[in-house]
């Protein structure tokens, strides 16, 4: 990850200026609401960070941030000795916390591959792992019933092709041969594949990259695969990254986020998202329609930190018990002013996520649909509904939260709920007056 960090390479290399990269193919157009229709309705991912990085345990740019030579950061290579299956974990925990897929890093920046290679040696197979860690996640995820996709970076410190690439004409031949061969190995070697997420094209634009070759190549060998726009393509969605924005348009969208501040396991990185956070982050993502890609950083030996574990699974238990809540939801909400709650939308049904309990009453502002109905979530007992123009009050509310994570109330109207403030702030001014 990082890709907002590479931006500082940008001087490094010379401006060349191009008309907008195509689009998809027209045949590749077609097909996308099919191939992401089930990415629509998973809607939360586990994103894996794992590499040699991980051995450093100081996140996942330290040979870049420390200026690690490369010879000196290649011993690291044979440091590296996972613990037999630990994927197995990460998808049992994944599993548990409400995620339908996952992504993991086949080749970070550092160049070191985990997957099985005839390109190089400097992959899994051929040092301290001694075998196949891609192999190992694609088994641990299907065994689960989660979707498997792999992340990719382009960039590569390692190669050393890979920043000469940009005033050489050979080396970029050379490179780019390279880093295709690789997306064909991954495509064709691990069975069907979900996702392939790009990431940093530096130093190349998509026109050096070949990335429409590229991408034809990806679906010539995965016909249902659904591809990011990190290598300098519109794919098939956007990725924003520690942030949530909503695309417009329609297109399709996708939120990564670290559980803490980094993306590598970090031994001293002790800011954690909170399991409310989790969730209401999940929220917000599927308010506006988008995917919730959330990242772990395991350690060197394939261990999950425990504060992972215990954030991922209080998150899971709200995920499971609430699923139709995320994963069956409509986009685009109307109803979006509080300070106390997060909303989604299922045809005229309403629910109110409260991540702050207001107690036994319940006022949402400015919402002139009728309100036929209302309920806590997973309750059949009817709450009181009073309408004015300024106001629609929920009352026989208990005083404590019913969950300790984020209760929910269910209203129903007789047509998709909207918001108008607008009339508020004017109805206000007239009573006032």
């Amino acid at each position: 990850m990082g890709a907002p960090l590479a931006a500082r390479y940008a001087a490094a290399q010379p401006v060349v200026k191009l008309n907008d990269p195509p689009p998809l193919d027209s045949k590749q157009e077609a097909t996308r609401d099919k191939r992401m229709k089930w990415w629509h309705d998973a809607r939360f991912g586990m994103f894996i960070h794992w590499g040699l990085y991980s051995v450093i345990g100081r996140h996942e740019w330290v040979m870049e941030r420390e200026a690690i030579p490369v010879r000196e950061y290649e011993l690291i290579a044979r440091q590296f000795k996972p613990k037999p299956n630990a994927a197995r974990e990460w998808a049992k925990l994944a599993k548990a916390a409400g995620q339908k897929y996952m992504v993991m890093t086949t080749k970070h920046h550092e160049g070191f591959c985990l997957f099985d290679s005839k390109l190089t040696n400097y992959c899994a197979p051929k040092q301290g792992p001694g075998r196949d860690l891609v192999a190992e996640f694609v088994e641990a995820a299907r065994a689960e019933g989660i979707t498997p996709g792999f992340y990719y970076s382009l960039m590569d410190w390692h190669h050393p092709d890979g920043a000469r690439c940009a005033t050489d004409e050979a080396a970029r031949r050379r490179f780019v041969d390279y880093i295709h061969g690789q997306i064909r190995e991954l495509l064709t070697n691990y069975g069907k594949i979900g996702v392939l997420w790009y990431d940093v094209n530096w130093p190349l634009n998509w026109h050096g990259w070949e990335s429409v070759k590229m991408n034809q190549m990806v679906f010539d060998l995965q016909p249902d695969i659904i591809v990011n726009d990190r290598n300098g393509l519109r794919g098939d969605f956007s990725t924003p990254e520690q942030r949530i924005v909503a695309e417009t348009g329609g297109r399709a969208w996708e939120s990564c986020m670290t559980l803490n501040d980094s993306w590598g396991y970090h031994a001293n990185d002790d800011n954690w998202k909170s399991p409310k956070t989790v969730v209401r982050n999940l929220l917000t993502c599927a308010k506006d329609g988008g995917n919730y890609l959330l990242n772990i950083g395991p350690r060197g030996d394939g261990s999950i930190p425990e504060p992972t574990i215990d954030c991922l699974r209080a998150a899971g238990r709200w995920v499971n018990s609430h699923g139709p809540l995320v994963h069956d939801t409509d986009p685009g909400v109307k109803v979006t002013r509080s300070q106390f709650a997060q909303f989604t939308r299922k045809g005229n049904t309403l629910f109110v996520h409260s991540y702050y309990w207001p107690g036994s009453v319940l006022n949402l502002a400015g919402i002139p649909t009728k309100a036929l109905s209302a309920k806590l979530y997973g309750s059949n007992v009817q709450l009181k509904i009073q309408q004015t123009d300024l106001q629609l009050k929920i009352t026989g509310l208990p005083e404590k939260a019913p969950d300790p994570l984020i209760s929910t109330v269910a209203i129903e109207f007789e047509a998709p709920p909207t918001q108008d403030t607008d009339n508020v702030r004017k109805t206000r001014e007239r009573l006032s007056a």
